[in-house]
């Protein structure tokens, strides 16, 4: 097991880590305000198992495969950037409530559905997300303290765990202000414009880092 000292300080680390504005937090948060609270917790459970998905795929070493293999490396970055390139794409030509407000948002389940797989690829697709794990993770494990695959798992489902509550804060939080902007046309034009600036930004920096 994870030392109570250790578990502080990754914790903290974690926290440092989700509140940083990135791809993940504008997906939830531009879901959120145009197609409400259900939309946007659908795109936060694509991103919780994507990132389930990384730390195991860095605990099987595939982290370490990719810093072996450039070619690799390269084509899932540019694979990623060109999605995200593309949520922007969507986000800029559609409409920001493209849904009705109210109940009859969230009796449908396909956009939902929809919304968990533009979540679950929008984080998938980000090679740095998988490093991130490969590297913070060992730096918590101690051989010493027990059998490092329970450590890892520990400090797996933590990360999973804390960024869930963080895009659930998100989710909610943006999904109380969609009302204010359905009767503000100007906001929702600068929201569209905002959350597809910034998500043209981090598709050029994931490419060109």
């Amino acid at each position: 097991m994870v030392s109570s000292h250790l578990l502080i300080v990754y914790i903290a680390a974690l926290v440092v880590v989700f509140a940083v504005p990135g791809p993940d937090m504008a997906l939830v948060l531009q879901t959120s305000i145009g197609r409400g609270a259900r939309s946007g917790l659908a795109a936060a459970g694509g991103l919780g198992v994507s990132r389930a998905t990384h730390v195991t795929l860095s605990a099987c070493g595939v982290a370490a495969l990719l810093q072996s293999a450039p070619w690799l490396y390269e084509a899932v970055r540019y694979g990623g950037a060109v999605y995200l390139a593309y949520v922007a794409i969507q986000i800029f030509r559609s409409p920001v409530f493209a849904l009705p407000a109210g109940d009859e948002a969230d009796r449908s389940s396909s956009p939902s559905r929809a919304m968990f797989v533009k979540g679950l690829f929008t984080n998938l697709l980000n090679p740095k997300a998988l490093l991130f794990c490969s590297v913070l993770l060992p730096q918590f494990v101690r051989p010493e303290a027990g059998p490092v695959a329970l450590q890892v798992t520990e400090l797996g489902v933590l990360l999973v765990v804390t960024g869930a509550c963080f895009d659930m804060v998100y989710a909610f939080g943006a999904a109380r202000i969609s009302n204010w902007m359905r009767s503000h046309p100007l906001a929702q034009t600068l929201q569209r414009w905002t959350f597809s600036a910034a998500l043209i930004g981090f598709a050029l920096r994931l490419s060109l880092d």
